[in-house]
């Protein structure tokens, strides 16, 4: 949800921006679904889902599924790929996602007490390319679309009443095979990312209830997590055999409004994400914070409770990374979030951000000092709040720091 003032709205009415951000986010809302709200209003949608569907989380063991079918044939993939959304501006998410039009149904988590219905779901989520689908409503599709921190955002719905998928959707062999093999979920998801399987598809199968020996239908958002802490899970123990980087190398890049910083220091494995959403920002305050987690060589602790799924998304790209150069390093990654990000649309564009970061070229440093002032150079908050805060950095010789802040002169922003 976004957090207004609703007497500053009223004044604003989304043409002053007294709210400080860019953009209003209230109106770039309505304008994404005024846009396509001529091609949804009606009851029964006939397109080609890309293929997509959705699970919600509350009420669970009884839960929110719904296939996603948008008004338009062909093509339509780039509606809910976002390993291809590197180059997309954020009214372009909302814009695919108001397409997508999910028709939904209660259902049980449990797929032995599934229906037909909930097997053309399951054949849907299967298919590895756009599939033509049908929906048809117990009403026209309410017009809305509700932006997440954690999963792409929700478009216009309706009370699922009928779904047909009309034509034989393509299920690559290697899926079909570990779909129908007795594999805990944890070692099919490894199976199909080494066999170069998108992880959103992975997720799309885990979420469908069609993973594990006990399947069972998952919400969206915990799918996202499960498979990219599991594959981070299994990449950690593959790169803690080779050696560290030599040096500390800096990494930047922006993205959607997000500012992405990470620091790999030549060292046995550890990650931390450090987060700041900044005055003005969605969910910033006059005096931001920063949010952290962390875990060193063997893995984190429970949950990450403070920064969530956006804690797993930039840990996977970081291990990608590291695994493809056969090297280790902790890595620190800073994030900040400006009022340029108007609406969350999701923990993929954490996942693109760290991993565009690290395609760039890195700066180069011999000493932790000189990374360090160079980091406090690039975040708009101040380096200290950040030391403060970190895990990692006290785990490294207190007088290194010491030295940092005294004997280098630095003081900070």
């Amino acid at each position: 949800m976004i957090k207004v003032n609703s007497q500053i709205c009223a004044i604003c009415k989304g043409r002053k921006l007294l709210c400080g951000r860019p953009v209003c986010p209230i109106l770039e809302r309505f304008r994404a679904v005024r846009e396509v709200t001529p091609l949804i209003n009606r009851e029964d949608i006939f397109g080609s889902s890309p293929p997509s569907i959705f699970v919600g989380e509350y009420g669970y063991p009884k839960v929110r599924l719904g296939p996603l079918v948008p008004p338009i044939e062909g093509e339509t993939s780039y509606l809910d790929n976002p390993s291809s959304w590197e180059n997309v501006t954020i009214r372009d998410v909302l814009r695919y996602r108001s397409l997508l039009v999910m028709g939904q149904v209660r259902v049980d988590v449990d797929v032995r007490k599934s229906g037909r219905m909930i097997e053309s779901i399951q054949e849907l989520a299967l298919s590895s390319r756009p599939v033509d689908s049908e929906i048809l409503l117990k009403g026209k599709p309410i017009v809305k679309v509700l932006p997440s921190e954690f999963a792409p955002p929700i478009g216009p719905r309706g009370l699922l009443k009928k779904f047909e998928v009309v034509e034989n959707p393509k299920v690559p062999r290697k899926v079909d095979s570990v779909v129908s093999d007795e594999l805990k979920a944890r070692d099919a998801v490894v199976t199909l990312y080494e066999a170069g399987f998108d992880e959103y598809y992975i997720i799309r199968l885990l979420s469908a209830g069609l993973l594990g020996i006990k399947k069972k239908i998952v919400p969206t958002r915990w799918s996202i997590t499960a498979v990219q802490d599991t594959i981070g899970n299994y990449l950690r123990k593959i790169i803690l055999n080779y050696g560290t980087v030599d040096k500390y190398e800096l990494y930047l890049h922006e993205f959607l409004g997000n500012r992405y910083v990470v620091l790999l220091l030549p060292r046995r494995y550890s990650f931390e994400l450090l987060e700041v959403w900044l005055k003005g920002s969605l969910f910033g305050s006059d005096e931001p914070t920063v949010i952290h987690d962390y875990e060193d060589f063997r893995g984190i602790k429970g949950y990450a409770e403070e920064t969530s799924g956006a804690y797993y998304a930039a840990r996977l790209s970081v291990l990608e990374h590291l695994r493809k150069r056969r090297r280790q390093a902790s890595a620190i990654v800073f994030r900040e979030v400006t009022p340029a990000y108007y609406a969350p649309v999701g923990v993929w564009q954490i996942r693109i951000g760290v991993k565009k970061a690290l395609e760039n070229e890195p700066r180069i440093f011999e000493t932790l000092t000189e990374a360090l002032n160079e980091v406090g150079k690039i975040l708009q908050h101040p380096l200290d709040k950040y030391l403060e805060k970190s895990w990692l950095l006290k785990q490294l010789r207190q007088r290194s720091i010491e030295a940092f802040l005294g004997v280098s002169g630095w003081k900070g922003k």
